[in-house]
C-alpha cells in the first residue's frame, strides 16, 4: 500500500510527473515545492465572487470559482472547474486538480489533490495527498505533526518505518470517504474505497475497501423533570 499505484490513479492528475521515481507515495510531499518552482506559470482564469487575496505565484484554471474571503498565498496550482469556497485558506505548496472542492474555512498546506477530490467544510489538510474522488466530511482533520520528537513513522513488516518526514499527514487513496469530525493521526494511509466513520480517531493503515467504525456506545436514558 505504500507505492503510488497502490493508492492512486495517476491518469487523474496533470501532475503525474511528480510521482516519477517515487518508491513510497509520501515522498511526493518533499517534491511539491521544487515542482511548483519549475512548472508554475502564474495566471488567473477564474471567476471571483466578492473579494479574495490571491498571491503572485498562483495559477488558477478556467471555470474555477473563488468566493469571498478566500486567501491563496501560493505558490499554488489550482485546476479547472473547482470551487474554492468562502474563507478557504490555501497556504504554501498546494496543488489542486480539476473539479475539486475546497470548502468553507478549509486550510491546505503542502497538499496534493487529485481530480474530483473534496474537502468540503472546516477541514485541515496538511502535508497530505487526497486521491481521485476522495471525500472529507465536515470537520475532518488530517493531523501532520507528531507530539514527540523525530520523524513520522509507518508500520512496515510489523516494525516502525521512518518516512523521513517530520510533517506527514495522510495518504487517502482513490474513492475514500472520511466521516464528519474524524481525526487522522500523522502517517495515516487509507486504501482505495475505504471508509472511516464519523468521529473516529484513526492511526495507521486501513486497507482498501474496509470500514473503520467507532465502537463507543451511546447511552439512552429517560428524561426526568428537574426540581425547581
Amino acid at each position: 500500500m505504500f507505492k503510488p499505484a497502490d493508492l492512486f490513479d495517476l491518469t487523474q492528475t496533470e501532475h503525474a510527473a511528480l510521482f516519477d521515481g517515487v518508491e513510497f507515495a509520501w515522498e511526493v510531499l518533499k517534491k511539491i515545492e521544487a515542482y511548483l518552482a519549475t512548472n508554475l506559470k502564474p495566471a488567473r482564469h477564474n471567476q471571483c465572487e466578492g473579494r479574495a487575496f490571491i498571491g503572485e505565484q498562483v495559477y488558477i484554471g478556467p471555470g474555477t470559482e473563488v468566493e469571498d474571503g478566500v486567501m491563496i498565498k501560493g505558490p499554488a496550482i489550482i485546476g479547472r472547474n473547482c470551487q474554492i469556497r468562502h474563507n478557504a485558506y490555501l497556504r504554501e505548496q498546494v496543488i489542486v486538480g480539476d473539479n475539486c472542492v475546497v470548502g468553507n474555512s478549509c486550510e491546505l498546506k503542502n497538499a496534493f489533490l487529485f481530480n474530483n477530490a473534496v474537502a468540503a467544510h472546516f477541514n485541515y489538510v496538511g502535508d497530505s495527498i487526497l486521491g481521485h474522488r476522495a471525500h472529507l466530511g465536515a470537520g475532518v482533520i488530517l493531523s501532520n505533526y507528531k507530539t514527540f520528537p523525530g520523524n513520522v513513522t509507518v508500520e512496515k513488516d510489523g516494525q516502525p518505518f521512518d518516512t523521513g518526514l517530520r510533517k506527514f499527514g495522510a495518504l487517502l487513496g482513490d474513492g475514500t470517504e472520511v466521516g464528519c469530525n474524524a481525526v487522522l493521526n500523522p502517517g495515516s494511509i487509507i486504501g482505495r474505497g475505504a471508509i472511516i466513520y464519523p468521529g473516529v480517531n484513526w492511526r495507521g493503515i486501513l486497507p482498501a475497501n474496509l470500514i473503520a467504525k467507532n465502537k463507543s456506545v451511546v447511552e439512552v436514558v429517560v428524561k426526568r423533570a428537574r426540581e425547581r
